[in-house]
């Protein structure tokens, strides 16, 4: 049975018309380079191997982000004991695609990090990810449930959190990496990489409980150091989500930049959520951020470098 508009809305999105007709909140936003220039953003349709390769290559390549000797952290969905078929987690090819390419850059080493929803063994052999980085020399996969992996941070620019505690790996990490896939949430309208980024964090059941879900999920973004966010868009789990069953779309595209606002702004326009289309404008979080300056959602404010493999 098909959501409506209204059903939508409810599941966490601001109220507003169909895209291109929503109009965007009309001020100048400060994006994740400290100034008001546009954020450039890669969009490539192909394969997802491909399509990966070309995407981090149209921002100046894996080296402008991963160092020789670098400790990578890779954050992908890998939270639901599901083939990739069931568009949950994120696509295996396009996690060791990019884990390969920071070996090739020269990185001391990579971890591929999440805190899955359930038992982390399924989690890690049903989604793919573990085999397929398992042949990439010094490239470890872990799913992190215990309380002792995390370190408390503050919040300093938080409008609804003062602090939050983190995976120690990635704040002791030269370069943090969040591949999300897409998808619908029941809390928040979508799930694509600000609000992915929970996966990296201890207590999610205050977030959902105790303050407004949407401004902690900014103010979570703005106490990480997201060096680029790489969107595994090649399927979307347009209902149903975050866990499915649900309706999937096959947009077969990934999107990738440094603004994390940007990202996920165009990532929701590449599906019909709900069976309906939508602008990043209308979901709360990404305004949130917006406001925050922590990217723009305005889609004119991004130099979207575009290709097909």
């Amino acid at each position: 049975m098909k959501t409506t508009r209204r059903e939508f809305i409810k599941k966490g999105l601001i109220l507003g018309g169909a895209i291109g007709t929503t109009p965007f909140l009309n001020f100048p936003v400060i994006n994740s380079f400290g100034s008001t220039a546009k954020s450039t953003i890669a969009m490539v349709i192909g394969n997802r191997i491909d399509a990966t390769r070309k995407a981090i290559q149209l921002l100046g390549g894996i080296e402008a982000f991963v160092k020789k000797g670098s400790r990578v952290v890779l954050k992908p969905n890998m939270s639901f004991p599901h083939p990739p078929e069931r568009a949950t987690n994120t696509s295996p090819e396009v996690v060791s695609t990019i884990a390969r390419m920071c070996m090739d850059a020269g990185a001391k080493e990579v971890l591929v990090l999440d805190f899955p929803f359930n038992r982390p063994e399924p989690c890690l052999r049903l989604s793919g990810i573990a085999d397929m980085c398992k042949q990439i020399p010094n490239v470890y996969t872990f799913a992190l449930t215990e309380e002792k992996f995390f370190r408390s941070i503050p919040v300093p620019k938080g409008k609804v959190i003062t602090s939050v505690k983190i995976m120690k790996d990635v704040l002791d990490s030269d370069v943090l990496i969040n591949i999300p896939t897409a998808k619908s949430h029941t809390t928040t309208g979508v799930s694509l990489g600000m609000k992915g980024l929970m996966g990296i964090m201890w207590d999610r059941e205050y977030f959902h409980a105790k303050v407004d879900i949407n401004q902690a999920i900014a103010d979570l973004v703005s106490a990480v150091k997201i060096d680029v966010t790489v969107l595994d868009a090649s399927r979307a789990l347009v209902s149903g989500g975050p866990s499915g069953p649900g309706t999937i779309e096959m947009p077969g595209t990934i999107i990738a930049g440094r603004d994390p606002v940007a990202v996920d702004a165009l990532g929701v326009t590449l599906a019909n959520w709900y069976g309906q289309k939508f602008a990043g404008s209308q979901v709360k979080h990404i305004t949130a951020a917006h406001a925050m300056g922590l990217g723009t959602m305005n889609i004119n404010e991004m130099n979207i470098l575009r290709a097909r493999v």
